[in-house]
Order: C-alpha cells, then sequence, then structure tokens
C-alpha cells in the first residue's frame, strides 16, 4: 500500500471516530434535554457551559439510580392526601402555617418515597431526575418559604406557594412510572 493511501485510510479512520463521537455527544445531550426538561436549560445556565451541565446532570442521573425510590402504598397515599387535605384547610385561617406545613409534608412523602432529605438544593436536584416538570414548582414553592420566613411574602405570596406545592405534591402522591419501574 502506498504511503499516500496509507494517509487517507488513516485520515478517513480519524474521520470516522470523530464523527461517532460527535453523534455520541449528541444524542446523550438530546437524551438529557428530553429526561431533564427544563432543569437542563437551568443547569447550562448555571454551569455557565453545556459540558460541564450535562456532566452534572450525568452524574446526578447515577446518583439517583442507586436511590430505592418506590411507589407509595395505597395507605400512604390516603394518608397523605388526607394530611395534605387539612393543609390546605388550614390556609384560610393561617396562610403563613400553611405554608410551612406544606413543606414539611413535602419532605415527608419525599423521604417515604426514598428520596434522601437533606438540603433543598439537593433534594430538588433529585427530584428533577424523574420529575423534572415539577421540580421548578418545588423551587418556586420554596423560594416563598425562604421570603415568608424572612417576613417578606403577602399573603398572595404564600396561596402561590401553596399551589407550587400541591403541583409537586400531585406529582409525587401519585405512582409514577420511574418509581414503578425501579420497584419491579
Amino acid at each position: 500500500m502506498s504511503t499516500n493511501a496509507m494517509i487517507l485510510l488513516l485520515v478517513a479512520i480519524a474521520a470516522v471516530v470523530v464523527l461517532a463521537i460527535l453523534i455520541y455527544r449528541w444524542e446523550r445531550s438530546k437524551k438529557l434535554r428530553q429526561q431533564f426538561g427544563p432543569e437542563y436549560s437551568r443547569t447550562v445556565q448555571e454551569t455557565g457551559s453545556k459540558a460541564r451541565a450535562e456532566a452534572k446532570l450525568g452524574q446526578l442521573k447515577k446518583r439517583v439510580e442507586r436511590f430505592h425510590i418506590r411507589p407509595l402504598t395505597p395507605g400512604d397515599r390516603t394518608r397523605f392526601a388526607d394530611s395534605w387535605r387539612a393543609v390546605q384547610a388550614r390556609f384560610v385561617d393561617d396562610p403563613k402555617g400553611a405554608v410551612t406545613q406544606a413543606d414539611a409534608l413535602i419532605n415527608e412523602v419525599m423521604t417515604v418515597r426514598g428520596y434522601p432529605v437533606s438540603t433543598f438544593e439537593q433534594c430538588a436536584q433529585d427530584l428533577s431526575v424523574d420529575h423534572p416538570l415539577v421540580v421548578e414548582q418545588y423551587r418556586a414553592g420554596h423560594a416563598i418559604s425562604v421570603r415568608h420566613a424572612e417576613g417578606r411574602a403577602s399573603t398572595e405570596d404564600l396561596r402561590q406557594a401553596m399551589i407550587h406545592y400541591r403541583n409537586l405534591f400531585d406529582e409525587l402522591a401519585r405512582d409514577s412510572e420511574a418509581a414503578v419501574r425501579r420497584a419491579g
């Protein structure tokens, strides 16, 4: 084989390898965008880099895969639904207490489902793996709760926090496909 043919063969092999790497990265990005939804964009903005964001989300996905996330039992689901109704009823007379109680109830549901409840940010990141569409609700509700603790939340803000928490609660209280897959 001539030197020119050898060089062309090496260039062709290198081109195929580069193309394969680009296709792999594109597919990985596509899967992460689909899985994480709005959280993907938030993480890109937070990290300042698509590559760093994707690395972070990939590590997060691996972390959560090690958890034993499970659906609620029918008894737990009923108990939590009753507790949620009581929290909502409390809002009329005690909006501040209701928001605090709603935040605690969300943490309790997460714990029973198998999420390790530590810092808020870690909880939000963990939830983003299987619940990307409602993690924004969690972040918004929590931000209002923080403002409430600082004495800077109006009753309308607290009402909005309850709506955010209700959306998250509804998602966590029902069986999710991901939890059923992991439990089975």
